[in-house]
């Protein structure tokens, strides 16, 4: 039972699930701003870290995931995790700004990178065969966090403590010291005679060739820039959904409305709460129906049609402000960006080989961090120096830099591999 693959896919997917409640931090963006005063820039800080540190933490979790095995990884990843929350807690309760940075950025980021690449690595070792599905399905798991986040923890948290913030990041910590732990437990390795039977089965290729050589190739410069724009362009919406949308329903309202009262913010907050929750599973459902469809057309002509389709979104975006459209459009910008995460795991596995896959996957994470900066700041700034029109502005710069990847991606042929181009 302990050896059942699709076990291990089924609990490394829980762990994803624990992981991806990062995801709602737009649930928290404003709350946390009004109730301690801080910009939209220093708060989204918080959440920006945290993704920094989750590709880099990722990166060293690749070379060490070999030598310590995905068991302990997954379980100190999870452990570190949590304790971000607590820390955060008690920085909230201390209203210190640096002590989020660091507990909530800085240790719970360390926490998500080395569990994340974990279950991740582990089913594409058990499922050689079925590349794009199985890890499309693990990394849903992430995509659908800010659901269990936004619609069920935090408001359940929020009532339980009265708004309390730095008693809600408590509970959560709670909770996520709970499951992800707990779920790690079953991370494990297949056999190495049924490594190599399945790898011969499924036809595919080795690479000796150094890593050093594979993170400084043609091949992974260009995939890790693609990657990158990608993520800038959903995290552009995932650390401000709530917010932006907020602002188009202000937009729209009477006049003379009270914008203060507690009915009309409970209102508007229980709007961006049900964007985090839908456009949360558009991200899991990417990672999963876009990671298959990459196993039939490709993993280069997948990423892009993700570049290509959310460019024409931006652009609308940039005229659009029914808050209806907003939605569904900012549903379909997730939809695509969860989709980079189910193609990447299959892309580099194809492009460098099984036995790389650990470290080049995990240095691959490092656009992750980079575009987890990228995203929410440019959003932050936007809205504080331009207000109302901070939308437009943003959706510009994410139109921009998604039309550079969708070029950049030209340059990478079908098929192309990392050993092919060394001989």
């Amino acid at each position: 039972m302990r050896n059942n693959r699709w076990l291990i896919a089924i609990m490394g997917t829980v762990i994803q699930l624990g992981l991806g409640t990062v995801y709602a931090w737009s649930f928290f963006q404003k709350p946390i701003a009004d109730a301690y005063r801080w910009s939209n820039t220093e708060v989204a800080w918080a959440f920006s870290l945290a993704i920094f540190m989750l590709g880099i933490s990722a990166a060293w979790g690749g070379v060490i995931l070999p030598k310590y095995g995905p068991k302990k990884l997954a379980v100190a990843g999870g452990l570190l995790y949590a304790l971000g929350y607590f820390i955060a807690s008690f920085a909230l309760q201390q209203h210190s700004l640096l002590l989020l940075y660091l507990g909530f950025g800085v240790v719970g980021g360390i926490g998500l990178g080395l569990a994340y690449v974990t279950p991740v690595t582990t089913a594409s070792k058990w499922f050689p065969d079925k590349q794009g599905l199985v890890t499309g399905m693990v990394v849903m798991g992430f995509g659908l966090g800010a659901v269990l986040m936004s619609k069920i923890l935090a408001p359940v948290f929020m009532d339980l403590t009265g708004g309390n913030m730095s008693a809600v990041f408590m509970y959560i910590g709670i909770t996520l010291l709970i499951l992800l732990p707990l779920s790690a437990l079953f991370m494990r390795f297949p056999p190495e005679e049924k490594i190599i039977a399945t790898k011969a089965a499924s036809g595919v290729q080795q690479n000796n060739l150094p890593v050093k050589k594979a993170i400084f190739s043609k091949q992974f410069l260009v995939i890790w820039f693609i990657f990158m724009f990608n993520v800038v362009a959903g995290m552009i919406f995932i650390s401000f959904q709530s917010p932006l949308l907020q602002d188009l329903m202000k937009f729209r309202m009477p006049a003379n409305t009270d914008f203060q009262s507690p009915e009309t913010v409970a209102g508007l907050a229980a709007a961006g709460a049900t964007l985090i929750a839908l456009s949360s599973i558009c991200n899991g459902l990417g990672r999963f129906v876009w990671g298959a469809a990459s196993d039939k057309i490709g993993r280069i002509q997948t990423f892009r049609l993700l570049l290509g389709a959310q460019a024409i979104v931006f652009l609308a975006l940039i005229f659009l402000k029914e808050p209806l459209i907003f939605s569904v459009l900012v549903c379909f910008v997730l939809l695509c960006y969860g989709g980079g995460f189910g193609v990447i795991p299959s892309f580099v596995k194809d492009v460098f080989g099984a036995r790389l896959m650990p470290v080049v996957y995990g240095s691959m994470l490092t656009a992750w961090g980079v575009g987890g900066i990228l995203g929410p700041q440019i959003v932050a700034y936007m809205k504080d120096h331009f207000g109302e029109k901070a939308g437009v502005y943003a959706f510009s710069v994410g139109l921009v830099i998604l039309l550079l990847g969708l070029v950049l991606s030209l340059l990478f042929k079908k098929g192309e591999q990392f050993m092919a181009a060394q001989d």
